[in-house]
């Protein structure tokens, strides 16, 4: 009897430290992810600050400004401790890397959509410059026209009439028109969606936009700008016809510029073993910067210390 007493007890017992480990692990999880998501917010206020800063300071936007610079892994629990209250439970751990990237370096989905008539077309420049990504990505054609007329059927005629489909917030929702997802997987360092049609930005593109968004461009003349821009960013956008004359006659100059005003941001915390990614989209408009989305959730990877 005395046997099965402390049986008895010592289940009751196990079962009661079981769920109290429960509830501390599901409570330690909800503030590590609430703290997550403070820190993740002030990160992107910093990086709204730095990219309301830098539309102050210059015209052109380019690889060389300081929003261009990439924050490596850095440790935060010394900024932590510091301002941590005596007896609270400090964090041991906490890594921050993030990074701002121009929007604009990539073909926008929107400019394929023409609206400045009674319906909406497709707009056949901003066409051919995907065609063209598409061909280089050795991508199948018929998808593209396929998704293409999808969009141009699902936007709303006018302001009357409503929209077959959401509309796309960001251009992996493309996929619901038929983007498949072996040809986002290839498309997505290149394109983006926006919510108004934009020029690529010349300074901060990649070779494979470039020459998808300037007609005629080869790998050579493409590298050949890149190295012009590293050592002086283009100005203008005509820079590009004056040292590169022979594209003249398939110049296209609503279709490039040298100043952006879209930027995504992403950022990524780990708190001990708590690692949330946040990626958003920034509009800048004069010395306003809002933020358009912002999309979190739990990384697969952590950022790793120095």
């Amino acid at each position: 009897m005395a046997l099965m007493l402390m049986a008895v007890v010592a289940t009751l017992g196990a079962a009661a430290w079981s769920l109290q480990w429960r509830a501390w692990a599901v409570e330690r999880a909800a503030r590590d992810q609430a703290q997550a998501a403070w820190l993740l917010t002030g990160a992107l206020d910093w990086a709204r600050l730095i990219v309301r800063e830098d539309g102050r300071a210059s015209r052109t936007d380019h690889l060389a400004e300081p929003w261009a610079v990439p924050l490596q892994p850095t440790r935060l629990s010394t900024f932590l401790r510091a301002s941590a209250d005596d007896g609270a439970d400090v964090l041991d751990e906490a890594w921050l890397a993030g990074r701002i990237e121009d929007a604009q370096a990539r073909l926008n989905w929107r400019n394929l959509i023409d609206v400045t008539g009674a319906t909406p077309r497709l707009n056949p420049t901003a066409l051919a410059a995907f065609e063209r990504l598409y061909g280089l990505l050795e991508l199948p054609a018929d998808e593209l026209r396929a998704v293409a007329e999808a969009l141009r059927q699902a936007w709303p005629a006018g302001a009357q009439s409503p929209a077959r489909h959401p509309p796309p917030e960001r251009a992996e929702d493309l996929q619901a028109l038929g983007l498949s997802a072996a040809s986002w997987a290839r498309l997505a360092p290149h394109t983006v969606w926006l919510p108004e049609p934009t020029p690529v930005n010349l300074n901060t593109a990649g070779p494979l936009v470039l020459r998808a968004a300037v007609a005629g461009l080869d790998a050579a003349e493409a590298q050949r700008l890149l190295t012009l821009r590293s050592q002086r960013p283009l100005e203008r956008a005509e820079a590009l016809v004056e040292a590169l004359p022979r594209l003249a006659a398939s110049w296209q100059p609503t279709l490039l510029g040298v100043a952006s005003r879209h930027f995504l941001v992403t950022g990524q915390l780990r708190l001990g073993e708590l690692t949330v990614q946040q990626t958003a989209l920034l509009r800048r408009d004069g010395p306003r910067v809002e933020v358009l989305w912002r999309q979190r959730g739990v990384a697969a990877a952590t950022p790793a210390a120095p």
